[in-house]
């Protein structure tokens, strides 16, 4: 395409052309370069954040301590570590674990077959980074989810004590309202009874007197 507008401008010369249609080329192949390694660093893809410096280093040790892989082999889509070190971002070994950090949520590991296989399991997205799929970040979104879902718990709970307490209140109401009852009553029959004894003694005394009269 660059070529036939090279042919269709006569006012500049066609070897001209050609090297200016050479450097767009060029610069922008270093510009697509440049921005895909900026957006998909694959020298951090599938790492924890605590995890990182173990990676700094030019020759990294495989964790199972079986052997060691340059930097230039991490994440590379072959398998050199038996426990998946070397590959932590990649489904080329299947005993490592990729790492989500789903910023504004829970983070997560997957199994490395979970990598690039057109799922989107991290809510980030970050498991599906060859661009086969287009995945949404859903973090804040699950996070969002995550805490009205504390926060019903947490009102259904606070509901479920105070309605526990209520009931608690009300029985132990009913409880002294009966007791009082019962303690009326109780009064009520001593009374009675005093008063009884009261009558029975005063009437004793009245028979005896009239007894010493006569």
């Amino acid at each position: 395409m660059l070529l036939s507008s090279c042919n269709l401008l006569p006012q500049i010369s066609y070897s001209y052309c050609l090297s200016l249609a050479f450097f767009i080329l060029v610069f922008f192949s270093l510009s697509s370069s440049t921005t895909l390694a900026a957006a998909n660093p694959s020298f951090i893809i599938g790492i924890s954040p605590q995890d990182e410096k173990y990676f700094d280093s030019e020759l990294i040790p495989c964790r199972d301590g079986s052997k060691s892989f340059s930097r230039d082999r991490l994440n590379d889509g072959f398998c050199d570590c038996v426990d998946g070190t070397d590959e932590p971002g990649t489904s080329a070994c299947p005993e490592s674990k990729f790492y989500c950090r789903n910023v504004g949520s829970t983070p997560q590991l997957l199994f490395s077959s979970r990598v690039n296989d057109q799922i989107c399991d991290c809510c980030d997205g970050s498991d599906e980074y060859d661009g086969n799929i287009n995945c949404q970040n859903r973090c804040i979104k699950t996070e969002n989810v995550l805490q009205k879902k504390d926060e019903n718990t947490l009102t259904k709970t606070s509901s479920y004590v105070v309605n526990v307490h209520e009931r608690n209140s009300k029985n132990n109401l009913e409880d002294l309202i009966q007791k009082l009852k019962e303690f009326k009553i109780l009064l009520i029959v001593e009374v009675v009874l005093v008063g009884f004894i009261m009558t029975f003694g005063i009437f004793r005394r009245r028979i005896r007197f009239r007894r010493r009269r006569y």
